[in-house]
């Protein structure tokens, strides 16, 4: 069996969070069987979808890495949903229901206030010819519902949740269209990866009532059911769902100078017993990647977290993984020198500026004058070569007698303008002679 996973987003908004893990989820999957990853654009809400959030939401995996083998837009396929729904019509899976949005909220009320869970009781599979009749005449189209069969329990074992039961007789008769004749969410979906052979369904544990009913639409349909698999949903770092996370996404990620390899490295493992690590290579995620390390607690999701593995993985990325992001003249002894200084690889252009220069150094402190004139006079004759720092500080030790901070602190401020920074063993030639010269005298 060839593995076949599907990320099917709506393109009404933009990726957030919870989404791009789905979706890295569902892609290492399929790699790690040597399967496929399909992208499907559930566009079913005409007057939502929009075609500039569609781009975007490709854009996005293409920024992740998580490159798709099959595309499919729900929106090209109303033809399909339509001989289906007729088929499903002809086998009395589905049935036409007339009660208005206002009736059916205050049948839920009720329900509510009399401590019953508010399933909705089939009243519109007790209407008679006349009363179909009537609503006809008043202009009042159906919408239509799948019929559950109540007769068998549900049951599947889930490949992160474990064996799952569900009593279809606790559960509503689910909308799969309007009245309008516009499709909901779940009957569509289970059409699609029937049509498009998906053999694994990996969302979110928010879905699992969903996969209950939708388990008996394949059944219905005649076509076998997928594997299942639903995850923790993520939650802020104080433990609790947050709306911020519904906010977050891969334009902020970029914003901020994350590598994608770190948003990655996070939510891979995100929620699993695996250490989460910097991996500047995503094969190593693929090869671990496992529902059997996926437990059913919360997955924290913390900023501060994303941005320490973030800079980790920077200090792995060899100069050839960022060259073209560097700025003009930065070549691989610069970056080898001001990398492990880095946040994220835009830094690399605050540092490279004190490379460059000009710098605004304090003002030395009276005693560091004479220390600042005798390292100018050993650097004028000294040969500028790799060993130059310590050559510098090694004369200027045995001329002053000077060590530790005293010795280092006051050169690197004449230098930098700083207090830390890059090796100065390394950073001092990327200076060169002539402006750590000038900078001295100054």
């Amino acid at each position: 069996m060839t593995v076949i996973t599907r990320f099917a987003p709506s393109p009404t908004g933009h990726l957030h969070v919870g989404n791009i893990r789905a979706a890295l989820h569902n892609w290492l999957w399929a790699r790690k069987s040597g399967g496929q990853f399909l992208l499907r654009l559930d566009d079913t809400d005409l007057e939502r979808s929009r075609p500039e959030y569609a781009d975007g939401i490709k854009a996005d995996l293409h920024w992740l890495g998580l490159h798709w083998d099959g595309e499919e837009k729900q929106s090209d396929r109303f033809a399909l949903y339509e001989s289906r729904f007729e088929a499903l019509k002809a086998s009395g899976h589905v049935y036409p229901a007339y009660e208005t949005a206002q009736e059916l909220d205050l049948r839920r009320k009720i329900l509510l206030g009399r401590g019953l869970p508010p399933v909705y009781d089939r009243a519109a599979l007790s209407l008679t010819p006349d009363q179909i009749a009537a609503y006809e005449a008043e202009g009042r189209p159906p919408h239509w519902r799948f019929k559950l069969d109540h007769e068998q329990p549900i049951v599947w074992t889930d490949l992160i949740r474990g064996d799952q039961r569900f009593d279809p007789k606790l559960l509503s008769d689910p909308v799969i269209r309007r009245a309008d004749g516009s499709w909901l969410y779940m009957l569509p979906s289970v059409i699609d990866d029937v049509a498009m052979g998906v053999t694994h369904v990996l969302r979110g544990e928010d879905h699992v009532s969903n996969t209950a009913t939708q388990i008996q639409m394949f059944t219905a349909l005649g076509a076998p059911l997928p594997a299942f698999a639903h995850e923790a949903l993520l939650t802020g770092s104080e433990g609790k769902l947050s709306k911020r996370l519904g906010s977050l996404g891969v334009a902020h990620f970029r914003e901020i100078g994350l590598e994608a390899m770190s948003v990655a490295s996070l939510l891979a493992r995100l929620g699993s017993s695996q250490p989460i690590e910097p991996f500047a290579d995503i094969q190593p995620l693929i090869d671990s990647f496992d529902f059997a390390h996926f437990g059913r607690a919360p997955a924290r999701f913390d900023e501060a977290e994303l941005a320490t593995l973030n800079q980790k993985i920077v200090h792995l990325l060899p100069f050839e993984a960022v060259a073209d992001r560097l700025p003009q003249g930065m070549d691989e002894a610069a970056w080898t020198a001001i990398r492990p200084n880095l946040e994220t690889v835009a830094d690399a252009a605050d540092w490279w500026r004190i490379v460059t220069g000009p710098i605004d150094a304090p003002a030395p402190a009276e005693e560091d004058h004479d220390f600042l004139a005798a390292a100018h006079g050993i650097l004028s004759n000294a040969a500028f070569d790799a060993d130059i720092w310590r050559t510098l500080t090694g004369g200027l030790k045995d001329a002053t007698g000077r060590k530790g901070k005293t010795l280092f602190l006051p050169l690197r401020r004449a230098l930098t303008g700083l207090d830390h920074g890059p090796d100065m063993g390394q950073f001092l030639p990327l200076i060169g002679r002539e402006e750590a010269l000038a900078r001295l005298r100054s």
